[in-house]
């Protein structure tokens, strides 16, 4: 007799069928009509791409790259673009399926769509990233765009990678383009508090639920998973709030402190850490992902 040994599931793929689990539960409370619901369940298109970076020491390396749109039903495709060695298609196709239900939740005229690349921005200097952007961005060009799809910072990338989009495009296209990315720096026509909209964003819902569950912030305790730019300002504003912030951890580990983290300082600590990591912060106790 064979045994069938057990699938195990890649993260993306996870969160791709976490989304469609969504999805099915929306058309079976909508009676949505069967089409509609096929339609939905897979993207509109799929766009997969070699990034080839000529490294410092003049040899040549190669990194996938994808730009999904999942629907553009309501308007342009939105969703940002992360570099992260976990970067796959199917989690890049979870993700814009997600951006396709946000947009239209919140009543925006934008569509959903993700992209990124399977790169460790870690081990990479500056300039090999900007040249990674770079040769990212031209891949994708002929389906990105105002009226197509507009791309925006996500995991390892912030306002200098939008920057390059944009150079970028302008370049190629000889029309200057800052409308081709959202999250830009101020000077290239951005919005100021963007950078901190995320992690803001998540501490409102917080504490509104929280609000809603008749919990005050001042005692509640919080424990926050990834710790860069979403987690560490959605940690800063929920101590704000009074709520004490009693574990935080990133890719290096976790930290816990019963009596609170000081989360200002935990911050300063990875800015001016190499790798922008929470590794060496002392005075709490080291804990793992999956104990936090």
């Amino acid at each position: 007799m064979t045994l069938a040994m057990p699938t195990l599931k890649h993260a993306g793929e996870e969160l791709r069928d976490s989304a469609l689990r969504q999805l099915d539960s929306a058309a079976k409370a909508l009676n949505l009509d069967p089409g509609m619901h096929q339609f939905l369940s897979t993207p509109e298109r799929t766009l997969i791409v070699s990034v080839p970076v000529v490294m410092e020491e003049g040899h040549l390396e190669v990194f996938t790259g994808y730009r999904v749109q999942h629907s553009t039903g309501r308007g342009p495709g939105k969703g940002g673009i992360r570099f992260h060695p976990s970067v796959s298609l199917a989690e890049v196709e979870g993700l814009a399926m997600l951006m396709t239900w946000k947009c239209a939740v919140t009543d925006l005229p934008l569509g959903g769509a993700k992209g990124g690349v399977a790169v460790d921005p870690r081990k990479l200097t500056r300039r090999q990233i900007e040249r990674l952007t770079k040769r990212y961005t031209a891949a994708i060009l002929p389906i990105i765009g105002p009226e197509q799809d507009i791309p925006a910072p996500d995991v390892n990338t912030d306002e200098s990678t939008m920057a390059w989009i944009v150079d970028t495009v302008t370049m190629m296209t000889g029309r200057h383009s800052p409308a081709v990315v959202t999250g830009k720096p101020v000077e290239l026509g951005g919005s100021r508090g963007r950078t901190e909209a995320t992690g803001r964003g998540v501490a409102f819902v917080t504490l509104e639920a929280m609000k809603r569950a008749g919990r005050a912030p001042e005692n509640t305790r919080v424990a926050v998973q990834g710790f860069g730019n979403v987690g560490s300002i959605t940690a800063k504003a929920l101590a704000e709030a009074g709520c004490r912030i009693v574990a935080i951890s990133d890719v290096s580990g976790g930290y816990a402190s019963a009596s609170g983290i000081d989360v200002p300082k935990a911050i300063a600590h990875v800015q001016s850490s190499k790798q922008r990591l929470l590794e060496g912060f002392s005075g709490l106790s080291r804990i793992s992902n999956d104990e936090l």
